[in-house]
């Protein structure tokens, strides 16, 4: 029967994250998007856990207004790390009247560019300032595909990306984080609506699909299984030609 020890699994995952940091950058900074959500809140709080909050830098971008961006300055103030905060509208809009003439623009890629850009600013900043990029994608999220590639799909290395939206719930109240931060309504931040209102089905669902195999009804099933084969070409490694050199 499936039973998540939160305890243990918080202490391995702590360990993990000391280990990578030995292996890939001793001494370097964790640089980490914040967003107020639940998984770049408990992500932050690993890494505060496991290497210190004077290593860790919280970087806020708002696109434009962002109405819940006193969620992720809360997060920053209750972690005591450093923040920096860069509104990219100007850059996105930079970017869309560049191409506007040029190109027809679909509304997915609109949606998308702001993330892309979130982490080409995460990654000028990590680079300036020693650091390592935190991915702060969940196995939930990652299952259905709902990510952005090079977006806030990408990163130096992943803490929460095996783990569930119960279980990073479940971490984020070991550690300790206030429950607003923890059990807030999640929301993608691109198009307006709630994770589950774009989904079509709830995260209690998906994860006691994937934890357990319990089938949610036959069309949310359904969704989810087509979801999860559509998408899984963003967890794999770029497709490579491998070119016959020995002549065999």
């Amino acid at each position: 029967m499936y039973k998540f020890d939160v305890k243990k699994v918080t202490e391995e995952c702590v360990k993990w994250i000391r280990d990578f940091f030995e292996k890939n950058g001793s001494g370097c900074n964790a640089v980490i998007g914040i967003s107020g959500g639940k998984d770049s809140s408990v992500s932050a709080a690993l890494m505060v856990r496991a290497i210190g909050k004077d290593r860790v830098i919280g970087v806020l971008m708002p696109c434009g207004e962002q109405k819940d961006i006193d969620m992720a300055r809360k997060l920053v103030s209750v972690l005591d790390i450093e923040s920096i905060e860069i509104n990219i509208q100007e850059a996105v809009n930079g970017v869309l009247h560049e191409m506007e003439d040029k190109v027809s623009i679909s509304e997915q890629s609109k949606i998308n560019l702001p993330p892309r850009i979130r982490m080409s600013v995460l990654y000028a900043i990590s680079q300036s300032r020693n650091g390592r990029v935190v991915n702060t994608c969940n196995l939930s999220e990652d299952w259905v595909g709902y990510a952005t590639r090079y977006g806030d799909g990408a990163g130096d290395f992943s803490p929460i990306s095996k783990l569930t939206v119960t279980e990073v719930k479940a971490i984020g109240r070991e550690l300790g984080l206030p429950a607003d931060l923890v059990d807030k309504v999640p929301i993608d931040g691109l198009c307006g609506k709630t994770d589950e209102e774009s989904l079509g089905f709830t995260y209690t669902e998906l994860d006691r699909y994937i934890r357990e195999g319990i089938e949610p009804e036959k069309a949310v099933k359904k969704r989810i299984d087509e979801l999860h084969e559509r998408n899984l070409f963003k967890l794999q490694m770029m497709a490579c030609f491998e070119p016959n050199l020995d002549g065999s």
